[in-house]
């Protein structure tokens, strides 16, 4: 055995030579390659060829994973919390009343416009008559669901989305009556033309009312042009596009814009102007990137999908606005149903009428102005006219773009930057009206919000003059917690973006608890109830 391991250490002199060979060997055959290496080398082999960079379009280079691996190394903190959108959505669903209720109700505005249009087809009703009922209708369409989303408690974007199917509906509404009078008053004056309208008045059908309901178009017309089918793939991928950017949205917000907004309640209310600006140029990015990413969303993924659906052949729902030398021709481009409507049922009958353009243009502004107040100041229950100042002030800067710059470089700058810096400016406003209406209001105590859960409805309170915040189901529990001014501004951050459940998570374990929180198990005051 020791003989066997000493021969292990010792290799016997025969083998010396291949020793001898085997250490040498290396070398050799490193000198040989490097040898060989060297022989293949042309020296003639160009260096430099004719190629594109890869980040030019004609490169056909595709593969940028890399980019996205850093975006995602970048982020500051990971801030998106799916369970909290799950939550959010569970704490009021949209299905209870008034959101879908809402919806639900305004068909009885297309069935008695339906049963309108029949009346007058049939010569049982005048125009005049059904033009002052018409104008009863509309406003009660628009002013009843104002109403209710004002005296009910429900979260803003569920409310944004119900008033937006009413203002769709109201459009729509309005196109088919408009257009049916126009084919009525034809038909009347001219007998010859029923031989080139032979739909109407057969086009008076709840199917043909209801296909116009749900098509991607706010004008209406005896008939549309219609595809041969529907095509599987495309759906499925405007799907896919549709659900994946609108989970990119809501993570942006969460992730991006709702931190800068908390940050920016302070400086607003202390009128803190270097930091106000800078807020309002942090959140210009991001705010404009998640603008982008939802006219995509809606002008290509959701309006191509539901065309595809409803074998709607018109697919121009956009233009290149991004081109745009003026403001006037940019929102001529970047919404091409609304600009359709205006053009035909607002701007065209007044200039037929005897207005000027000036005033045509002044009275589209008006409308557009209104609705955009009405779907931000009656969701958020105040009125503070800065989406109606906005809009209105591209009347004057309109004129600039066109007159001053004369378009060109200079006019494309411009409207984008007011793209860039008016949308962040006016959110920043209404936050900052939010906190003062939700903290600063100088009642001795007024109400915030409501939560419900799994054991009933909950209501929020701030009591001004003792700096208190009261939790009570306004019959037999009461919860009061005193709070900081610190506390007050990311309170009322939290509120601004209607994302309560990480503060009422926090108020029902110390409720369990019974920690820091006083209670009195007896009926609230009356200025509380």
């Amino acid at each position: 055995m020791d003989g066997h391991k000493h021969s292990l250490r010792r290799r016997p002199p025969s083998s010396q030579s291949n020793d001898a060979n085997f250490f040498s060997s290396p070398s050799q055959s490193s000198l040989t390659s490097f040898t060989v290496k060297r022989n293949s080398f042309d020296p003639e082999k160009p260096v430099h060829v004719a190629q594109d960079s890869l980040f030019s379009g004609s490169s056909g280079w595709k593969d940028y994973r890399g980019f996205f691996n850093l975006a995602v190394l970048l982020l500051y903190g990971v801030l998106v919390s799916p369970t909290s959108w799950i939550y959010f959505i569970a704490m009021d669903p949209w299905w209870k009343w008034p959101n879908l209720a809402m919806v639900l109700m305004s068909n009885i505005t297309i069935f008695i416009v339906f049963i309108m249009e029949k009346l007058m087809a049939w010569k049982w009703l005048n125009s005049q008559l059904a033009f002052a009922f018409y104008l009863c209708l509309f406003s009660l369409h628009i002013f009843i669901p104002a109403v209710v989303t004002w005296i009910l408690q429900s979260y803003p974007l569920y409310s944004v989305l119900s008033l937006s199917t009413y203002v769709i509906l109201f459009l729509k509404l309005i196109s088919y009556v408009h257009t049916n009078y126009w084919y009525r008053c034809m038909n009347t004056t001219n007998r010859n033309l029923k031989k080139m309208l032979p739909s109407y008045p057969r086009n008076l059908t709840l199917q043909n009312l209801y296909y116009f309901i749900f098509a991607p178009t706010l004008c209406y017309e005896l008939q549309f042009p219609r595809t041969n089918g529907r095509r599987k793939s495309f759906i499925l991928k405007r799907t896919a596009e549709f659900g994946c950017l609108t989970l990119i949205i809501i993570a942006l917000c969460q992730q991006w814009v709702a931190p800068l907004l908390r940050n920016s309640v302070e400086p607003f209310t202390t009128m803190n102007f270097g930091l106000c600006i800078e807020r309002v140029l942090k959140l210009a990015v991001p705010n404009h990137v998640i603008w982008l990413i939802s006219f995509y969303t809606t002008f290509h993924s959701l309006l191509n999908l539901i065309a595809e659906l409803m074998e709607f052949a018109d697919r121009q729902f956009y233009l290149d606005f991004w081109n745009a030398e003026t403001l006037a021709v940019f929102w001529k481009t970047w919404n091409i149903p609304v600009h359709r409507w205006a053009l035909r049922h607002i701007y065209r009958p007044m200039i037929c009428n005897g207005f000027s353009k000036m005033s045509a243009a002044c009275a589209v502004f008006f409308v557009s102005a209104f609705f955009h107040e009405y779907l931000v100041s009656v969701p958020l229950h105040m009125f503070r006219f800065w989406a109606y100042l906005c809009m209105m002030a591209q009347i004057p800067l309109s004129f600039v773009t066109e007159k001053v710059l004369k378009g060109g470089l200079p006019g494309n700058i411009v409207m984008w930057l007011s793209l860039i810096l008016g949308q962040p400016l006016a959110i920043l406003m209404y936050v900052h009206d939010c906190f003062e209406i939700q903290i600063n209001m100088p009642q001795d105590s007024f109400h915030c919000c409501v939560i419900n859960d799994g054991a009933g409805r909950w209501f929020v309170y701030f009591d001004k003059p003792r700096s208190v915040m009261t939790v009570t189901d306004s019959m037999t529990s009461t919860y009061e917690k005193a709070m900081t001014t610190k506390d007050q501004i990311e309170f009322a951050g939290n509120v601004s973006e209607s994302l309560l459940e990480q503060f009422w998570h926090s108020i029902q374990k110390i409720i369990e608890n019974n920690i820091s929180w006083s209670r009195s198990d007896v009926l609230i005051s009356q200025h509380r109830a």
